[in-house]
């Protein structure tokens, strides 16, 4: 394939992808409940710093700032047909900032979940949900992006319904689930059905894994759950920056900068190709994730036990998938806040 990612895959071993959207937007002031994709047109320095503080720090992708910019999201601020714009200028800043960067930097255009629930449990039909995708994914792709992102899917159909729409906009795209629901997604997916579902598609994603979730410890493990099926699609591993606890009115995430570099040479050692951090990562995360992946040797792939020591407990006692080879342990006070 001639895709920037694809060509990038295929001279690195690894890909250092960005950090959290969020919380960055939210340390430059963004308001809780907000729709941060206003901030593309109505405060895009911001939006290009966003982007240019990951690529400073050593990412080789970056998401764009759209990750809720589609119709079924929108309509919640009144602006359900602002979809395509505020897609597209996402990706026209995420475009300006890749091309200034000096090296190839690959700008993946963020498509989160439409929020709504699928039929049969939900009214969302097939059809209305490709409809939403592919308008984000129009956008996306008339501002610049180089490939899409598909990321925080919980539904099977959900998943399947965004790979027809980038089908219809004839775009390459990346996927990752959240599984955050004691090793499954929120609907009820393991990481061996998610790899089934992936290597199912008519339109397979370039690369695939997961993202955000409960803490890099609990990511870590699905990662292993991916690789033991055998795949050999790139994984991606997009963690969290430690376990979200409340503080003075605001959401903190306890991860520090050696334990996100802690968690990315894990990552890399355990078969992820394409290493980034969710929530709560910040640029000196990145910063500490690049130096190690850079200057630590490829070692054995990490254990369980090897994991839980290096970056916490894990919150459940299994992966999800009915499998008793994991240990049960103590969460020692860490939990979800």
């Amino acid at each position: 394939m001639c895709d920037a990612l694809s060509r990038l895959l295929s001279s690195n071993d690894w890909l250092m992808a960005d950090g959290a959207t969020g919380t960055n937007l939210f340390n430059m002031g963004l308001s809780s409940g907000d729709a941060p994709e206003f901030w593309n047109v109505d405060k895009p320095d911001n939006i290009r710093k966003l982007y240019r503080d990951a690529v400073e720090a050593g990412s080789d992708i970056f998401l764009t700032n759209s990750f809720g910019a589609n119709r079924s999201r929108l309509k919640l601020h009144d602006a359900g047909h602002r979809a395509h714009e505020l897609s597209r200028v996402a990706a026209a800043l995420g475009r300006e900032v890749a091309d200034a960067a000096g090296r190839t930097v690959v700008v993946a255009g963020s498509v989160g979940p439409t929020g709504d629930i699928m039929q049969p449990v939900g009214t969302l039909s097939h059809a209305d949900a490709v409809e939403i995708f592919h308008e984000t994914a129009e956008g996306l792709k008339a501002g610049g992006a180089d490939v899409l992102w598909l990321e925080t899917i919980s539904a099977p159909e959900e998943f399947r319904a965004a790979a027809e729409a980038f089908a219809l906009a004839d775009m390459p795209w990346c996927g990752t689930m959240s599984f955050d629901t004691a090793g499954r997604t929120m609907m009820g997916l393991t990481s061996a059905h998610f790899v089934e579902l992936v290597e199912g598609l008519p339109n397979p994603p370039i690369a695939f894994g997961a993202n955000c979730g409960t803490g890099a410890s609990d990511l870590m493990r699905t990662i292993l759950g991916f690789v033991a099926q055998g795949s050999e699609r790139p994984i991606i591993a997009k963690g969290n920056a430690g376990i979200p606890k409340y503080h003075d009115g605001h959401i903190h995430y306890d991860g520090t900068p050696d334990l996100m570099a802690d968690y990315a040479v894990l990552a890399r050692d355990a078969g992820a190709r394409i290493i980034g951090g969710c929530c709560g990562t910040m640029p000196e995360h990145l910063h500490a994730m690049r130096k190690a992946l850079e200057t630590r040797p490829k070692g054995d792939r990490p254990t369980l036990d090897r994991i839980a020591a290096t970056l916490g407990a894990f919150s459940s006692e299994s992966d999800g998938t009915g499998d008793d080879a994991a240990p049960k342990r103590e969460r020692r006070g860490r939990r979800r806040g």
